[in-house]
């Protein structure tokens, strides 16, 4: 079984589809780290870069993959698609 990739998400604390994104992640039981660029704004053009340019939060990658936001996070959940990508297999 491959090893599981890291999740990091780009938030800010108060931001309501960050929010909804931690607690999917954390009800699935996914350690993630987060990048709070509301705090360390200097981390946001870090965020844009590896996000093609998307500026808005939250930002999710799984490995070197690019979820996308809260929205994106969840319809691959609900697509069954979201499992397999957090265990490193294929999603």
């Amino acid at each position: 079984m491959p090893p599981k990739p890291q999740v990091e998400i780009y938030l800010t604390q108060t931001c309501p589809f960050c929010i909804a994104a931690r607690s999917l992640l954390r009800r699935k039981g996914v350690e993630f780290t987060e990048i709070d660029v509301g705090a360390r704004p200097e981390r946001r053009a870090e965020m844009t870069q590896r996000a093609h340019g998307r500026r808005t939060v939250p930002q999710i990658f799984v490995g070197e993959t690019h979820v996308g936001g809260s929205d994106d996070l969840h319809a691959l959940e609900r697509d069954g698609r979201l499992d397999p990508l957090l265990q490193g297999r294929a999603a």
